[in-house]
């Protein structure tokens, strides 16, 4: 049965998350996934939505990153892993290039939110509904979603347009988790609405 999606492009935007070169290199199993993403992204440009990619950026030599937290600390004690964050590994990924009025939201911890301005964008905006994909599954996605559903926002998840390194744990997340606080579709499903408004 096929999803029934309603949204006010004038008042939704899409978040494109993590989608940097070094990430999709590693998560992306799916070679296909980078191309459904960019027709996403070019199907909310042409509606009028406003277009936001969060990426992972860090200052020269971490001061962001705690010891305290395990996640992040392991980016800051490895050489090889701070090198997924600067330099063309560090760039949003070609396949998904911003474009024109595009925004980009730089963040130093999992959510989307944590410690930006993501927020107050969407708010000057005037955004009560937030469509969203990245990689990974578990992390900016679950973090975000959780943030922006207590935070009140309308929320779109695009399925296969997240990967994460345990795919387990992708399809428990997109069937059994974020629809308890999202609608979930697939890319195929956000095209035909949107193109059909």
């Amino acid at each position: 049965m096929a999803t029934q999606l309603s949204f006010d492009p004038a008042r939704s935007a899409i978040l494109c998350m993590d989608y940097q070169a070094g990430i999709v290199s590693i998560y992306v199993k799916d070679q296909d996934m980078p191309a459904r993403a960019a027709s996403v992204l070019n199907q909310a440009r042409r509606s009028g939505m406003a277009v936001i990619y969060v990426q992972v950026g860090f200052r020269p030599k971490f001061p962001e990153i705690n010891p305290r937290n395990p996640l992040l600390s392991s980016i800051k004690n490895s050489a090889q892993h701070q090198k997924l964050f600067t330099g063309p590994a560090g760039a949003i990924d070609t396949s998904v290039a911003p474009e024109g009025d595009d925004i980009i939201v730089t963040k130093h911890r999992v959510s989307a939110f944590a410690g930006t301005d993501l927020d107050m964008i969407l708010r000057a905006k005037d955004i009560d509904t937030l469509i969203l994909f990245g990689i990974s599954t578990s992390g900016v996605v679950l973090s975000t979603v959780r943030h922006a559903a207590d935070a009140d926002y309308r929320l779109i998840v695009i399925k296969d347009c997240c990967a994460d390194q345990d795919p387990a744990v992708h399809a428990c997340l997109v069937d059994k988790v974020f629809p308890r606080q999202a609608t979930v579709v697939s890319a195929g499903e956000f095209l035909d609405a949107s193109q059909s408004r």
